[in-house]
């Protein structure tokens, strides 16, 4: 492999798939959101593929508006903790709010997986996008907090955080016999911190990893998602419409990092793609063709609906011009509602019946169904025109298009010298190029001593 730019690839893992209608092929276990032994089994083929990630994501209330693979599903820090223990390289990653956690049970939680996989975790970072309020019920309150003041908790969160993995400088447990030393207390440092949201005192009680700190990731498009990311993320996963439009917030994105003294190596962003290969055109379109024919109408408009603001799609008849539909005030996932919107009021043809699959890759017909050439040559595009730094595969189906995808096109792109041979290392920021984050009370140590 060329020692230039290299792609990362995440698996993003939901029991038997994106598409809305994967647990009703035939090839799909129903139950497999609550198999660990799925999960399992996909992190394996995905490290097989030597992918970068196996990622898992979460959500913390149900309501009509679920895609049925969210009905039925485990805690992520659970499942990243199985699949740490069953895998050697790959990357762990799961989902947790900031708005429905305290920091510091969040901090050892992550801290400990980082430690049971060898500094292979990463925690994605989200604010909870609820469209229905239903979570706010779940966690003893009686509104979901708005948009911008769950980034405003967020920093702060995030900070308590990171000061929390600090709390043990590297070499703060020299465990020696001899001299009945267990730590050492001057490399121990209580976190104090007062903010508008939390007090935390800290240590936290778990030494530093070997990484360092668990990756932080990210997803948030709006204003205040992209200065969060800038400010925090290591790797950002984003979606958009065209390649056009992803280059134009790569850029707008990695344009923001010099603000908050950071460079464009210390960030990488993903685009959302949900390939489905075979070896002819024809093929991998019938397999495409048999997933949409599985797709209940009114199911598949509930999902979007948890996108749109909870809008009630059953009172409209399928041919209805989505133009026509009354959105309200959304305070859910911004940025998707606005590009979905904005589609919708430019695309006057578009009707009801065709949003779910309009707006979403897994039922969409795109450059990324095909053979697995063309499929690799779509990749490399957005490569190489850095739209991305690489992407989040959300498989329509599992585990037959991430089975397809790691035999026929991972040799392909690694052929053309885009992606890796093998590991780079044996931790999450050492494959991904990441350096280890400095322990920020070395720092301000090493700062005072004018060093």
């Amino acid at each position: 492999m060329s020692e230039g730019r290299k792609m990362i690839l995440v698996a993003y893992l939901i029991g038997t798939g994106m598409h809305v209608a994967s647990w009703r092929h035939p090839d799909s276990k129903p139950d497999a959101s609550i198999d660990p032994k799925n999960f399992i089994h996909l992190a394996q083929i995905a490290e097989k593929g030597k992918f970068d990630i196996a990622f898992i994501a979460d959500s913390l209330a149900i309501n009509a508006e679920s895609h049925p693979q969210i009905l039925n599903r485990f805690d992520p820090v659970v499942i990243i903790t199985a699949m740490a223990a069953a895998t050697k390289t790959i990357g762990i990653v799961g989902t947790a709010s900031t708005t429905y956690n305290e920091p510091f049970n969040l901090t050892r939680q992550f801290a400990s997986v980082d430690h049971v996989s060898g500094g292979r975790a990463g925690w994605n970072v989200v604010t909870t996008a609820d469209a229905t309020g239903e979570t706010a019920l779940n966690f003893n309150l009686d509104k979901h907090w708005d948009h911008d003041l769950r980034y405003e908790r967020a920093e702060e969160f995030i900070d308590v955080v990171k000061g929390l993995w600090d709390s043990w400088e590297d070499d703060a447990f020299p465990y020696n016999k001899e001299t009945g030393q267990f730590f050492d207390p001057a490399k121990v440092h209580e976190l104090d911190y007062h903010g508008k949201y939390f007090h935390v005192k800290g240590p936290l009680n778990i030494a530093r990893s070997v990484q360092g700190q668990p990756v932080i990731v990210q997803a948030g498009s709006s204003k205040p998602g992209q200065r969060f990311a800038a400010r925090n993320a290591e790797v950002v996963f984003s979606h958009f419409d065209t390649k056009e439009e992803a280059k134009k917030f790569y850029q707008e994105l990695k344009g923001q990092l010099s603000e908050f003294g950071r460079t464009e190596e210390e960030l990488r962003i993903i685009h959302g793609i949900s390939p489905i290969v075979a070896k002819t055109e024809g093929e991998a379109i019938a397999k495409f063709q048999e997933l949409q024919q599985l797709i209940d109408p009114y199911e598949a408009l509930k999902f979007v609906s948890g996108y749109m603001g909870n809008v009630d799609f059953s009172k409209y008849s399928l041919d209805t011009p989505a133009y026509k539909v009354e959105f309200p005030a959304v305070n859910s996932i911004q940025s998707h509602f606005n590009e979905m919107k904005q589609i919708i009021d430019m695309e006057k043809h578009l009707t009801v019946g065709d949003l779910y699959t309009r707006f979403f890759p897994p039922a969409r017909k795109d450059g990324f169904v095909g053979t697995p050439e063309q499929v690799a040559d779509e990749m490399e595009a957005w490569f190489k025109e850095k739209a991305a730094d690489g992407f989040m595969i959300q498989f329509p189906l599992l585990p037959a298009n991430l089975e397809d995808f790691v035999e026929v096109v991972i040799p392909i792109l690694q052929k053309r010298g885009l992606f890796r041979m093998e590991y780079e290392g044996t931790t999450l920021r050492e494959n991904l190029g990441l350096k280890k984050p400095e322990n920020q009370f070395t720092k301000k140590a090493l700062s005072i001593q004018g060093k």
